[in-house]
C-alpha cells in the first residue's frame, strides 16, 4: 500500500483541529484486502511447525468472520471476548472481528476469575474465545457474579497445543461472511487498562486509531514488505497486537509468534527466522542480555530494534548496540489510548539524550500542563496532555472516567513529563499511583483493595520497590493485628485466589500505623521514603 504522508484537518469524535493522514484506508478491512491482494503467498502468521501466508489468513479468518456470524449472530459493533495468549488463533480472530465489523475484546489471560468477572459484565460480549487449559477460570466466573452467565452462552475453547486443530469449532461452517459498511470511527478493539477506582477502564479503539497507528509505525521507524517482527510481549497488549502484529499486517510483513518468552527461544526464533523488526519491553532486552547463547550469534541482520512501555537504562541501551550492531534504535512512548506511539525517538538520538522517548509522531498534538492548566516551559515540569487520531473516542460505559480524562480535545495521560529546547519529550513520573512491573502496569489501588478485603487487614498500602529485572515489583505495607513476617504466605495465598500473580506483593512490611494526612489520605511519599 502506498504511503503519502500529506495530512489534513478534521473534526473527530468531537474534537477540533484534529491532524489526519488525507490518504488513509477508511477501514482496516481495506489494508487486510489490499495486503491479500498484493502479497497473497508472502509468509503473514509463522508459529512453531506452522506457516501461514496471507491467503491463508485470509481464508481462514473469513471463514471464522463468517462462522461468527451464523454461530453467534455477532453483527457490527458486537463484542468478541478473546482469552487467547500468543497463538495463531489469536491473529485470526483479531483478522475476523475487524472484516465483519465486530468488537474484539482482547483480555489478560493471567487475570483470575473475579477480576474477569468484571470486564465480562462490562463488556456484555455476545462470544468468548478462550484457551481450553482456562475452562476453570472462566467456569468460576458466575459464582462470583451471577450476571455473568448472561454472557456465558456462548463459549468456544480453543486447544493452544494444536492451533490449527483447535480452531475446529470456529470452521465448522463454510460461506461468505456478510459485508457490512464499517466507518472509521466504528470500534475496532475495546482494551481494558487498570482504572484509579480499582476498576479497569475499557479503552474504545476504533478503525481510525489503529490505522493511524500502523501508519505511524511505517512513517516512523521505516517498516516495509521485508519486515520481520518476532512478538515475545502478549497479543492481547497493544504492543503486541498494534506494534507488531496488525503494523506487519499493513505493510506486508511476517510476524512470528512465540508462545511466551524464554531468553534462548528468543534468541533462537531471531536467528531462524531472520527477525529484523526487534521490538520489546526493556525488561526483556535485559533478560536477552544475560544470556550466554547471545555470544555465539551474529545478529547483524536485524534493522530496526524498538522499546518501550517503560524506562531503559543506559547501560541496557549501550549492551543492545554491541549486540545489534547494524540496528537503528527508537525508543518509543505511549499507552492503551493513544493506540500505542504517541512519541518516537529518532535513530540518530545521542547516547546523552537516551532517556528521551523523542518527539511527537506526524500527527500527535502533545501539550505539558501545570495544575492550574497552563503550559509550562521548556525543562518545566507538567502532566503530558496529548491529542490526535491515534487517541481513543472514549472509555467504554464510563461517563465518569470520559469526563475527567479529556480536557479540550487533548487526553490527559496522568505521566508527568518535560521538553528540551529540541522539543524532545521525556518522562519523568506518574501522576497515577501507578506500578510498571516489566512492562506490566499495576495500579496499586486494586492491589489494596484486594488486601483489605482480608478480615484480619486492617489497612493496606502498595508502593513500587526497585528490581534490576523488571524495573519495579510491588510492596505492601500492612496494618494487622494478626499478620506478621511468620506468615506473609497465607495473605499471599489469598492474593493469588483473587489477583494475577504479577501484581501479588512479594515483599511485606508490617507497620502499627500508615502515615496520613489531617483529612484521613495516606502519603504514599512517606512510605516510598520509608520502604521504597
Amino acid at each position: 500500500m502506498k504511503f503519502i504522508p500529506e495530512i489534513e484537518s478534521v473534526t473527530l469524535f468531537g474534537r477540533d483541529h484534529v491532524s489526519v493522514f488525507t490518504h488513509r484506508p477508511q477501514s482496516f478491512r481495506e489494508i487486510i484486502e489490499e495486503v491479500v491482494s498484493t502479497f497473497s503467498s508472502k509468509e503473514a502468521i509463522i508459529y512453531q511447525n506452522l506457516c501461514w501466508t496471507y491467503k491463508q489468513l485470509d481464508d481462514i479468518s473469513s471463514t471464522i468472520a463468517y462462522n461468527l456470524q451464523q454461530q453467534f449472530d455477532i453483527q457490527k459493533g458486537d463484542r468478541v471476548f478473546s482469552l487467547l495468549g500468543n497463538i495463531p488463533a489469536f491473529a485470526a480472530l483479531t483478522i475476523a472481528c475487524l472484516k465483519i465489523g465486530a468488537i474484539m475484546v482482547p483480555v489478560n489471560t493471567k487475570l483470575k476469575a473475579q477480576e474477569l468477572s468484571y470486564i465480562l459484565t462490562h463488556s456484555k460480549p455476545k462470544a468468548v474465545i478462550a484457551e481450553a487449559d482456562l475452562t476453570e477460570t472462566v467456569e468460576k466466573i458466575p459464582l462470583i457474579d451471577a450476571e455473568a452467565l448472561l454472557y456465558l452462552q456462548n463459549i468456544i475453547y480453543i486447544d493452544a497445543d494444536a492451533p490449527e486443530a483447535g480452531l475446529s469449532s470456529l470452521l465448522e461452517y463454510q460461506g461468505e461472511y456478510v459485508v457490512h459498511e464499517i466507518a472509521e470511527t466504528d470500534g475496532a478493539f475495546l482494551c481494558y487498562t487498570s482504572g484509579t477506582t480499582g476498576v479497569p477502564k475499557g479503552a474504545l479503539i476504533s478503525h481510525i486509531n489503529i490505522i493511524h497507528t500502523v501508519m505511524h509505525y511505517h512513517y516512523h521507524l521505516g517498516s516495509d514488505d521485508h519486515s520481520r517482527t518476532l512478538v515475545a510481549v502478549p497479543l492481547f497488549h497493544i504492543t503486541g497486537l498494534a506494534a507488531q502484529f496488525l503494523h506487519m499486517v499493513y505493510v506486508g510483513g511476517a510476524t512470528v509468534i512465540l508462545r511466551q518468552y524464554q531468553n534462548e527461544e528468543y534468541i533462537r526464533h531471531i536467528v531462524q527466522h531472520e527477525v529484523n523488526f526487534v521490538i520489546n519491553v526493556p525488561t526483556i532486552f535485559l533478560m536477552m542480555g544475560t544470556s550466554p547463547l547471545l555470544k555465539e550469534q551474529n545478529l547483524d541482520f536485524v534493522k530496526v530494534v524498538g522499546y518501550g512501555g517503560s524506562p531503559i537504562y543506559r547501560q541496557t541501551l549501550e549492551q543492545l548496540k554491541t549486540i545489534f550492531t547494524h540496528a537503528a534504535f527508537h525508543n518509543v512512548y505511549g499507552a492503551t489510548e493513544t493506540t500505542s506511539p504517541t512519541t518516537v525517538a529518532p535513530a540518530d538520538l545521542s547516547m546523552a539524550k537516551a532517556s528521551a522517548v523523542g518527539f511527537p509522531v506526524k500527527n500527535a498534538q502533545v501539550k505539558i500542563m501545570d495544575t492550574e492548566g497552563r503550559e509550562v516551559g521548556v525543562h518545566e515540569v507538567g502532566q503530558l496532555w496529548i491529542k490526535g487520531p491515534m487517541v481513543i473516542g472514549e472509555y467504554w460505559d464510563n461517563e465518569t472516567a470520559n469526563a475527567t480524562s479529556f480536557q479540550d480535545g487533548f487526553w490527559l495521560s496522568g505521566d508527568m513529563a518535560k521538553r528540551d529546547e529540541e522539543g524532545l519529550i521525556y518522562i519523568l513520573d506518574r501522576m497515577k499511583d501507578m506500578i510498571n512491573r516489566g512492562g506490566e502496569k499495576i495500579f496499586s489501588i486494586e492491589v489494596e483493595d484486594v488486601l483489605k478485603g482480608h478480615p484480619n487487614v486492617v489497612e493496606a498500602a502498595v508502593i513500587p520497590y526497585p528490581d534490576a529485572i523488571y524495573g519495579e515489583k510491588v510492596k505492601a505495607i500492612i496494618v494487622s493485628n494478626d499478620f506478621n513476617s511468620s506468615n506473609i504466605a497465607e495473605l499471599q495465598q489469598y492474593c493469588d485466589e483473587r489477583l494475577a500473580k504479577f501484581k501479588i506483593p512479594e515483599r511485606f512490611e508490617f507497620v502499627h500505623e500508615l502515615p496520613k494526612t489531617a483529612s484521613g489520605k495516606i502519603l504514599k511519599h512517606e512510605l516510598k521514603a520509608q520502604f521504597g
